[in-house]
């Protein structure tokens, strides 16, 4: 079955040592990540039938348990290499670089089995300003999603608030340009006064907090807002994001726990709205996926947990449709 997955930290990894164009068990000896078993790789991803993604440009702050950036030029240094990484990847013909949605269509609808990429950027601290926006638009970047923790931009995971008065600006622009904005990690607050503005919205990769506490999670009203925008939302593959309470050492979530999120939603705005955004590999490794999935070509086990007439939808169909019509 062919996929669309709507996350993953392809260059964060190749910057940080992770060769991808190893096929996986070979990758996995060299793995210079401690305590990640690795599940993702340009082999996998193939054998998978993965079909395109949203690569992150994903520049990591500084926080207590981890070194990053403290300002816009140590986020740009690190987008600046990860985007450099894609473009090395696709001069050596691992990956295809989509820029727009005439690129999509011929994509997908070709024979070239290479993974198509439309490049994310999660947290927009690597942007200057909105008079810098489209520089990156320039680079190719089509999808921002301005918060990770808190940004410049934005409130975000665990860092509560609105959009600052340069967050308004630059998702004015990106209204104005085109580019659409990624709800994943947004607070409410700042969720909200993004939805005011009225970007083209998606969200990459969250789960549902009916089930699961926590403002990294979607509440019902921000799903709804989603669907009312015509926006897909991604599924994630990490047990604390699938099971309330998940702690590292308990059993990994099932993915049938997982597929509650997908009905949840589901029964909210409908199956139209739903598809897959792993985030596999994106800090975390196969010790905490859902059971089950131990690399990426175990993905599609999920699908079997959803309704049969749902599952090309999800795997596929559905990011496929928005990306023809809203890229």
């Amino acid at each position: 079955m062919k996929l669309i997955d709507g996350h993953l930290d392809l260059a964060m990894c190749g910057v940080l040592g992770r060769d991808l164009a190893l096929p996986l068990e070979e990758l996995r000896q060299h793995d210079p990540f401690q305590n990640q078993t690795a599940t993702v790789s340009f082999p996998e991803l193939r054998a998978t039938g993965l079909r395109l993604c949203f690569g992150t440009l994903f520049a990591l702050p500084q926080g207590k348990d981890y070194a990053g950036y403290t300002d816009h030029a140590g986020a740009k240094a690190q987008a600046i290499a990860q985007l450099e990484q894609y473009q090395r990847w696709q001069d050596a013909g691992l990956i295809r670089l989509l820029e727009d949605r005439e690129a999509v269509k011929a994509h997908l609808d070709g024979q070239d089995e290479t993974l198509g990429v439309v490049l994310l950027m999660e947290g927009a601290d690597p942007i200057r300003d909105a008079d810098d926006l489209p520089q990156w638009v320039g680079r190719g970047v089509r999808v921002v999603g301005p918060a990770w923790e808190r940004t410049r931009y934005a409130g975000g995971t665990d860092a509560a608030g609105p959009l600052t008065e340069a967050g308004k600006e630059l998702v004015q622009a990106m209204k104005e340009l085109g580019v659409t904005l990624d709800a994943s990690h947004l607070d409410d607050a700042s969720f909200w006064d993004a939805a005011e503005i009225g970007p083209k919205m998606i969200a990459t990769h969250s789960n549902s907090r009916a089930l699961v506490a926590g403002n990294r999670h979607l509440t019902d009203e921000m799903a709804r807002a989603l669907a009312e925008a015509g926006g897909v939302i991604g599924l994630v593959y990490l047990s604390r994001f699938i099971q309330g309470g998940w702690q590292e050492g308990d059993a990994k979530a099932r993915l049938s726990e997982l597929a509650r999120h997908a009905e949840h939603y589901a029964a909210l705005v409908g199956w139209e709205h739903i598809g897959l955004g792993t985030d596999m590999d994106g800090g975390f490794g196969a010790e905490k996926t859902p059971a089950g999935v131990e690399r990426y070509r175990d993905v599609p086990k999920l699908l079997a947990e959803l309704p049969a007439e749902q599952r090309e939808a999800v795997a596929y169909g559905n990011w496929a449709r928005w990306l023809r019509e809203w890229l």
